[in-house]
């Protein structure tokens, strides 16, 4: 089944993820696994036009230890404050500075996605059933393109104004 990111609305809309959702480090290890059955409570994805959609986990679906609070903040018009978290390997090194980022008090909207997280599929390996996913163009967005989606997709250059 095919979706074209342009069918997607503005607000984007929340829902559970339709296929099992795991997340690798670049060592190998398995940080995530949202088996199927499980997405209602544990995994979402946030669908906005002109992107492919984004993956959020239940902070307890990560691997205890993977990840810890790193600096900086964003912004986002729809969900509020992000902050983000550094991926780190089983002795504590960073392995991915920034590799998710989360809202700790989304807006009412997004409640459900309070203390979730959302890799960048462009630093560790993202998988939703067997199939590795994309990541979308540019250093800002988070989406992960998989064969189920079509675009063309924001965050390529030439696209800020899309």
């Amino acid at each position: 089944m095919s979706e074209s990111c342009w069918d997607y609305p503005r607000p984007p809309r929340l829902e559970p993820a339709r296929r099992r959702v795991r997340v690798l480090d670049p060592e190998g290890r398995l940080i995530v696994d949202v088996p199927p059955g499980e997405q209602a409570t544990r995994a979402w994805r946030v669908l906005e036009t002109s992107h492919p959609p984004t993956y959020y986990v239940a902070a307890e679906a990560v691997l205890p230890g993977a990840v810890r609070p790193a600096p900086g903040r964003s912004w986002c018009e729809w969900k509020g404050q992000a902050s983000y978290v550094d991926l780190v390997g089983g002795d504590g090194r960073v392995l991915r500075p920034r590799a998710a980022w989360s809202y700790r008090d989304p807006t009412p909207a997004y409640a459900a996605l309070a203390g979730a997280l959302a890799f960048y599929p462009s630093g560790v390996r993202c998988l939703l059933d067997d199939e590795e996913v994309g990541a979308q163009e540019g250093d800002f967005y988070g989406g992960w393109v998989s064969s189920e989606v079509t675009g063309p997709f924001k965050g390529a250059p030439g696209t800020l104004g899309w």
